[in-house]
């Protein structure tokens, strides 16, 4: 098995996120559900998200996302109808190289229908850096995290405010390109409480990780990300992302604005 610093996608999603570090700001990460609002088009949306993130996050349609709220279930069944398909996707990501590291977001079911070997040799030759997945249990992932490390793809572990100390460790020491830190517990689409206890918990998963921590759920503007910032190397921003897109508003604005309010507020370390 390659170690991590030997994972290309891993090297280049920790890369990205450490660059936006350098310039003095947390990094952004953007989601998005593959193929929505129409698949007619999701390029240009997909490419104008790439550059203004850092890190972009694909989300693969599934009929029962479980972690993810309203929002999210209602753009990926949208999706679903309109016949967006991981090898859709792939074939998407294939056809041209993308100004960011893209990692996909998808739930078990439609890996193991490909097959992990074959999953992993085509996500790499599609230019996806790594993958997510949140049904995906830690006991259950060496299996993956074989194959992707053999095709240079990053597998990225969740943990929550709810991990505890010793699977923290584990999950941390796990993880590729970045550790992906949920922030609250429940669904996606909330908005993050803040305070001293976001604080004290996204320092905890820092203190234990060799690789970057990117915070997600419930960040919706930039007061959020204020607050992530000092805490963490980035922030994944989902829900209100996916709300511009479904009411027809451009979100590079709203992209924009987090961009320049990270730069303005600057990161502690």
């Amino acid at each position: 098995m390659k170690a991590g610093a030997d994972n290309a996608g891993a090297a280049r999603l920790e890369g990205a996120v450490r660059a936006a570090n350098a310039a003095g700001r947390p990094a952004l990460a953007p989601f998005v559900t593959a193929g929505f609002p129409a698949r007619a088009g999701f390029a240009a949306v997909l490419d104008a998200i790439c550059v203004e993130g850092d890190v972009v996050e694909l989300g693969v349609p599934f009929s029962d996302p479980l972690a993810d709220g309203v929002t999210i279930q209602h753009s990926s069944r949208l999706a679903l109808e309109r016949g967006v398909t991981l090898e859709w996707i792939l074939e998407l990501l294939r056809s041209r190289a993308w100004p960011a590291p893209v990692v996909l977001m998808s739930y078990l079911n439609p890996l193991l229908a490909r097959g992990i070997e074959r999953l992993a040799r085509d996500a790499a030759d599609a230019g996806v850096s790594g993958l997510i997945v949140p049904d995906l249990p830690y006991e259950e992932s060496l299996a993956l995290l074989d194959a992707f490390d053999r095709a240079g793809l990053a597998l990225v572990q969740l943990v929550s405010p709810l991990t505890p100390a010793d699977r923290l460790r584990s999950l941390c020491a796990a993880s590729r390109g970045f550790v992906y830190a949920v922030t609250m517990t429940g669904t996606t689409g909330g908005s993050v409480a803040g305070g001293a206890s976001l604080a004290d918990y996204l320092d905890r998963v820092r203190a234990l990780s060799p690789v970057p921590v990117l915070a997600g759920f419930g960040v919706r503007g930039a007061r959020q990300l204020g607050e992530i910032a000092a805490h963490a190397d980035g922030a994944i921003v989902g829900s209100a992302l996916v709300e511009l897109l479904e009411s027809g508003e451009d979100p590079l604005p709203f992209l924009r604005s987090l961009r320049a309010a990270a730069a303005g507020g600057g990161r502690a370390r």
